[in-house]
């Protein structure tokens, strides 16, 4: 198994919103998928960086060809393993040909290393987001869980996918994140939480790891206590840039040092490992309507980072880097995304810069090492 202590790794999400699937048939024309909208994306205001073009044109992430070339690249530059959203709720797969068709196809990401995020929210039903004056998260998206529903699902990603001899394992505990952490702890509460998490962790035991990697992805301030007692081993974000309720346009410069400064916070207060996620920008505008001149303050059409440039980006994950291998047994830092682009964080080579997000990658880990 693949398992990685004292050296350095990095870590890409993979978004599987690349294909068509059934779910998203319902609601648009045969085929439909989110290269529709992030390749007639129009621009919001003067100088605006859309739409972004992918370099080598767009792909079917279920194709297990189109895996093979995202993970020649990874290799290329440096990314060591992949993290794909999984999405699940209550046994109920969606868009799940990304992974199991094109990563774990014939001819697909072979035994590059991979590990899951729980996308424990269900995908947009429709796209391009409605304005409307009801909750930025629709209610029916929300993914609830139990003891027993989140045994089953652990049950079924180790037969599935722990079990492989590529998954990403830390110390012999296979890595599992979830994504909307903070609503994972709200449901449940914390001492059910911990029910279900020792209970997997003893799970796993059985089956012959020392136990699971459970990871929070975006922990709130307001809670970030709370997640030691839950059982959570370490805690991480997804995009973690713009200040959400800033304002419209952000510098990306700006923003990196930020967030950067806030990697101490989040370890000391938690008592819990921290790994850094950066990002190369934001920019959700081409999920949401145009509204003529109106920018709703909300997802997706607030705000946007803008002025991103890769040679920012590198000093960024320099800073990630020099973190993580500075306060982390195991030294992992993320990156936000590989292919999101319709939110416009991506690391794959777009018109516009090229590779350049990559050479960075690559440049910052081999100074590293």
């Amino acid at each position: 198994m693949n398992n990685l202590i004292n050296r350095l790794a990095i870590g890409a999400y993979v978004y599987p919103g690349w294909h068509a699937c059934p779910e998203r048939d319902r609601n648009f024309p045969p085929g439909w998928c989110e290269w529709n909208l992030v390749l007639n994306a129009p621009p919001r205001f003067a100088e605006h960086n859309q739409p972004r073009i992918p370099l080598y044109g767009p792909y079917d992430d279920s194709l297990p060809s189109s895996s093979q070339k995202q993970v020649c690249l990874a290799r290329e530059y440096g990314i060591d393993f992949f993290i794909h959203g999984f999405f699940w709720s209550r046994g109920k797969r969606v868009l799940g040909a990304a992974l199991d068709n094109g990563f774990l196809g014939k001819g697909g990401g072979g035994d590059f290393p991979f590990s899951l995020m729980w996308a424990n929210r269900m995908p947009r039903g429709v796209l391009p987001v409605r304005h409307d004056q009801g909750p930025e998260i629709d209610p029916g998206r929300l993914v609830y869980t139990d003891p027993d529903d989140f045994m089953e699902l652990i049950q079924y990603l180790e037969e599935r996918y722990f079990s492989r001899t590529n998954y990403f394992l830390i110390d012999n505990m296979p890595l599992f994140s979830i994504f909307d952490s903070a609503f994972f702890l709200r449901q449940l509460g914390v001492d059910l939480a911990c029910k279900a998490i020792k209970r997997a962790k003893e799970y796993l035991v059985r089956k012959g790891y020392r136990g699971l990697h459970i990871m929070a992805i975006n922990p709130p301030a307001t809670m970030i206590m709370e997640f030691k007692k839950a059982g959570f081993d370490s805690l991480s974000h997804y995009v973690w840039l713009p200040e959400w309720k800033g304002g419209y346009l952000q510098d990306y410069g700006e923003l990196t040092d930020i967030r950067s400064c806030e990697w101490n916070y989040f370890a000391e207060r938690s008592n819990l490992a921290y790994y850094p996620s950066v990002s190369p920008g934001w920019d959700a505008s081409p999920r949401g309507e145009l509204h003529g001149n109106q920018k709703p303050f909300r997802y997706p059409w607030w705000p946007i980072v803008v002025n991103e440039h890769p040679g920012l980006f590198s000093g960024f994950l320099r800073k990630a880097i020099h973190y993580t291998m500075r306060n982390n047994t195991t030294p992992l830092c993320f990156i936000a995304s590989w292919n999101e682009w319709s939110e416009g964080h991506y690391l794959e080579p777009d018109v516009r810069f090229g590779a350049a997000w990559l050479e960075a990658v690559r440049k910052e880990k081999h100074n590293a090492i």
